[in-house]
């Protein structure tokens, strides 16, 4: 990389970063992915080293864009050809629980800038109402949804029978991944894991909404 004597080496870091990022992935980093290399935990002082870079003529940037940045030296030929086609993104909105209800502080999700995550076409070709969740716990381990993945969710308030969704119990204040299935004619509903070392939850229809089902599961080795 060359040295840029009008940069500070912040930002010479930021400008290694996004080429580097993009001849990995083809597709440019979110705000919060630059922040996280350089050390830089409040997004708004990445913006501003960013707004620096453009203004320089560094790189190219839409506010109203997500993932808009783009250096302006950079040859296309570095990009990877197999990532030409660029992936879809959706938020990621936090964590869910594959094991004993994770309860949810008031206020923990406010509405905002959230993180996001690529997902393939083939994957999502609908990106409407779908988010992703970061899974913690080992009780979908049978389903091959270990802890530390993401699973890709789409959003809907009704399942059927052995569906893997994402509820969330109204008196516990608390959410949960499992496969769900109604007996006793819709008066009871079975939260089923997928590991024979733990018990299923039993809980009456009124206890419970649904929040979305998994339609896609991404595991980082």
């Amino acid at each position: 990389m060359a040295n840029y004597p009008d940069l500070s080496n912040r930002q010479e870091h930021i400008v290694k970063f996004i080429r580097e990022f993009m001849a990995e992935y083809g597709y440019p980093p979110s705000i919060r992915q630059i922040g996280c290399d350089v050390g830089i935990s409040s997004t708004s002082v990445v913006s501003y080293n960013l707004n620096v870079l453009q203004r320089k003529g560094y790189i190219t940037r839409t506010r109203e864009i997500s993932r808009s940045v783009r250096l302006v030296d950079l040859d296309d030929n570095e990009v990877d050809a197999e990532s030409s086609i660029p992936p879809l993104f959706i938020p990621m909105l936090g964590y869910i629980a594959a094991g004993d209800p994770i309860p949810i502080p008031e206020g923990e999700f406010v509405q905002g800038e959230f993180e996001e995550v690529a997902v393939p076409h083939d994957m999502v070709r609908d990106i409407k109402d779908v988010y992703a969740l970061q899974v913690r716990g080992t009780s979908m381990v049978d389903a091959l949804i270990a802890d530390g993945d993401i699973i890709i969710m789409r959003h809907q308030t009704e399942a059927q029978n052995g569906e893997m969704v994402a509820v969330w119990l109204a008196e516990e204040k608390a959410t949960t991944l499992k496969k769900l299935y109604w007996e006793k004619n819709h008066t009871l509903v079975r939260l089923q894991p997928a590991n024979p070392l733990m018990e299923p939850i039993f809980v009456h229809p009124g206890n419970l909404e649904i929040q979305g089902r998994v339609i896609g599961v991404i595991r980082h080795l």
